[in-house]
């Protein structure tokens, strides 16, 4: 692969980068688990931190409303929270207590969606703060990321069953087994294919589902064990993800041809991804405490 990656460093050391998604200001926004902060970085570098008002908070993934604002889960402390692109928090409590609330997506019903493995619940929340909780059957699932898929449901990882999870908007949940020995899946994002693809850091794969539930695995050529984590459409019709402990970016093209490009930073912990409104992937670094930008 012949993309350029270039990094910038959090202005807050060590605030261990995690959620990354692109604003509806055209900025990148992430989320800084271990400074308990939103952040925001420009297409040209230029970063802005928003302290969360609850501490260790614990803020994981985020995503864009449809509201205009960004919404993210805060972790440790059973709470989803919003962010105004002037930086205004406001938080709201889910329903389970020791939810640990992770994955969070705009749904096709202009709500946010989010997945709760510590309760093995799928939450909807409105953007007026009412929150509804669904159980996933299988007890102890621990659904981790979503997204919304092409057929006006939302699709989810079970990282602990080895299946995908779909849930409509009336919270009828269906769940896939992924065929995959020793799955592991963990990110989710909807591919311009129409199918969804997923991280399967168990298998070291990157699968695709179909909204029938018809799987495909690809198997990655890392050495090493990669521990695929974050993935998402990209600007150029494939799809891009990140590998954890194998320290790369990769791509891989709907037909399953797959490229890596290390990351400069030796053990970077490279872990979300998103395309950016400058048409470039930009990732978060949790070890390293950067955000790295794919040039493709």
């Amino acid at each position: 692969m012949t993309s350029t990656i270039n990094e910038l460093p959090t202005p807050t050391a060590n605030s261990a980068p995690l959620g990354i998604t692109a604003g509806s200001d055209g900025a990148l926004w992430f989320t800084e688990n271990a400074a308990n902060a939103v952040g925001t970085v420009t297409t040209t570098g230029l970063f802005t931190e928003y302290p969360v008002p609850t501490p260790n908070s614990g803020p994981a993934e985020i995503t864009a409303g449809p509201d205009g604002a960004l919404w993210f889960t805060e972790s440790n402390t059973d709470t989803v929270g919003r962010i105004a692109t002037d930086g205004t928090v406001t938080e709201y409590p889910v329903l389970s207590s020791g939810a640990y609330p992770w994955g969070i997506t705009a749904g096709p019903d202009g709500a946010l969606w989010f997945a709760e493995p510590g309760a093995s619940n799928i939450g909807r929340i409105a953007t007026d703060g009412t929150v509804t909780e669904y159980p996933v059957p299988t007890f102890g699932a621990y659904p981790l990321s979503i997204a919304a898929g092409s057929d006006g449901a939302l699709w989810f990882t079970e990282v602990l069953s080895g299946s995908i999870g779909r849930i409509a908007t009336d919270g009828t949940v269906t769940e896939y087994p992924v065929p995959a020995l020793d799955s592991l899946p963990i990110g989710i994002t909807a591919g311009p294919d129409g199918a969804l693809w997923f991280t399967d850091a168990g298998a070291a794969q990157i699968g695709q589902v179909t909204t029938a539930g018809v799987f495909t695995g690809y198997n990655l050529t890392d050495p090493v064990l990669p521990f695929p984590w974050g993935i998402t459409a990209g600007p150029d019709g494939a799809l891009w993800f990140t590998e954890t402990y194998g320290n790369d970016v990769g791509r891989i093209t709907t037909s399953g041809t797959i490229s890596e490009l290390p990351v400069p930073t030796f053990g970077a912990s490279p872990l979300e991804i998103a395309t950016g409104s400058d048409g470039n992937l930009w990732f978060t670094e949790n070890v390293a405490s950067q955000i790295g930008q794919v040039i493709p």
